[in-house]
């Protein structure tokens, strides 16, 4: 039932009254059975506690199989959430009826509320989805779901039943992406309907019971304007930013894992002229780009034969006939990324990426690697050469111990001496180590130089415009 994509609707599949002796316990046990319902609701003692209780109560368990037991999944195909809403509350009504069970309605809407988020949703977590402070939702099994909100985890009261009922939610979200998770093939990346990422894996690999980490697709336009406003970066970075993403600048996207990288290279897009081409190309589609050409490639894992895999490297070589102005891949971490700076250097300027690493130095030191992963053979110069001239810029952003995400440093690539890439930091974030607290206090410095891409800016006619944003 919970595996299929399209859940069926009781409205049309009530059965008569009847029909229920199939769920209700004998009548000789049917007063024990209310009395052990009844008496585990009544322990509940704050709404705090509410999903926590409530999936793991025995009332639960009778109002959930008599309300399953009487719908008929042929009449309920392509039926929506609010559709089979009205049918599951009179369900809950007549089974708490028929079973003697003291249900309040706060408690019956409760119930119905748990029931279509099993039928529609992803379970018991469904409330943390739908809360937009709540940017990543992390499932360590059955009995500990944490949140990340405002940059800080905290540790939920909401509960899943059983390990079963995670890996249920589980595969249903894999299935809905064309993807399969079980016990052959543990590990899955996949996504929600509106576009959050989604981790799984489960046993025997995640020891104690299946694991789902949900990175929240953000409902809000992020733009370089706003994360200046939010404290994110300086108003002269932002300016910057946008003058080297209007010149086709190819900026790499530097930083560790939740520090918005996916985040800034949005907010970057949006200075892509609606004019052009672009192909994206992900593991799982998350990019929200606004213009109106823009082909979306996604990976395949291999199947359950161990064929079928098409890896981000194919996708690249095949964006490359596809006649792009501009590719942005989602996430350079492997040999794809002798095939990037390659299209970096063969007129597709413009172009984008992110990478995980500490620095803008670490950030070209894990590109030489990756390159050589595809092309051990080419020398480490040649490697270096190819990086200077392919890639202008590198930013780098960072979570920091407050929570707030900060781009800490937009370096340039402004060619070679000798072996070694140089570059230069136009802009830096320059912390207060005398003022150590909750918060992390510095400031955004501007260095005193003329940026390395200025010929760009005089070609594209924003000159004026990229010196004035250099101004300390």
């Amino acid at each position: 039932m919970f595996g299929q994509k399209q859940i069926p609707h009781p409205d049309v599949a009530v059965a008569q009254p009847t029909a229920h002796a199939t769920t209700a316990a004998s009548s000789s046990n049917l007063v024990d059975t209310a009395t052990i319902a009844n008496t585990e609701l009544a322990a509940r003692t704050t709404p705090a506690q509410g999903n926590e209780a409530l999936v793991r109560s025995e009332l639960f368990r009778i109002i959930r199989n008599g309300v399953f037991a009487s719908m008929n999944a042929s009449a309920a195909v392509g039926k929506t959430r609010e559709q089979v809403r009205s049918g599951v509350e009179a369900l809950v009504q007549e089974i708490a009826a028929h079973e003697r069970l003291n249900v309040t309605m706060s408690e019956q809407g409760q119930i119905v509320s748990e029931l279509l988020n099993d039928m529609f949703g992803v379970g018991p977590i469904e409330p943390l989805l739908a809360d937009d402070s709540v940017t990543d939702v992390l499932v360590n099994g059955p009995d500990q779901v944490y949140i990340e909100r405002h940059g800080r985890l905290e540790l939920t009261p909401y509960k899943f039943r059983d390990n079963g009922h995670v890996v249920s939610v589980a595969q249903r979200i894999a299935a809905s992406v064309g993807r399969r998770v079980d016990e052959s093939s543990p590990m899955v990346d996949a996504r929600l309907a509106d576009g959050s990422r989604v981790n799984v894996i489960l046993p025997p690999l995640a020891i104690h019971g299946a694991c789902i980490a949900i990175r929240k697709f953000s409902k809000r336009n992020i733009t370089l304007h706003r994360m200046a406003q939010q404290g994110n970066m300086s108003v002269q970075m932002s300016n910057v930013l946008k003058l080297a993403s209007t010149c086709r600048l190819n900026i790499v996207v530097s930083g560790g894992t939740g520090s918005g990288k996916t985040t800034l290279l949005n907010a970057l897009s949006h200075f892509i002229g609606d004019r052009e081409r672009i192909i994206t190309i992900e593991d799982a589609a998350e990019l929200q780009l606004q213009q109106p050409h823009v082909v979306s490639l996604e990976t395949r894992p291999e199947n359950a034969e161990g064929l079928g895999g098409v890896a981000q490297r194919d996708l690249v070589r095949n964006a490359l006939r596809m006649r792009p102005d501009r590719i942005i891949l989602g996430e350079t971490r492997g040999p794809e990324a002798f095939d990037v700076l390659q299209a970096m250097n063969t007129g597709h300027d413009g172009s984008m990426t992110t990478i995980h690493a500490n620095t803008p130095r670490d950030a070209i030191t894990r590109l030489e690697s990756m390159v050589m992963m595809s092309n051990a053979n080419l020398p480490l110069t040649s490697i270096r050469r190819q990086i200077a001239s392919a890639v202008h810029l590198i930013v780098q952003i960072e979570r920091m111990r407050d929570g707030m995400r900060r781009v800490t440093r937009i370096t340039e690539l402004v060619g070679m001496e000798g072996d070694v890439v140089l570059t230069q930091d136009l802009f830096t974030f320059r912390y207060d180590a005398s003022a150590y607290n909750e918060e992390v206090k510095g400031v955004f410095e501007t260095a005193s130089i003329k940026p390395a891409f200025s010929d760009r800016a005089v070609y594209y006619g924003v000159e004026d415009a990229l010196l004035e944003a250099m101004k300390p």
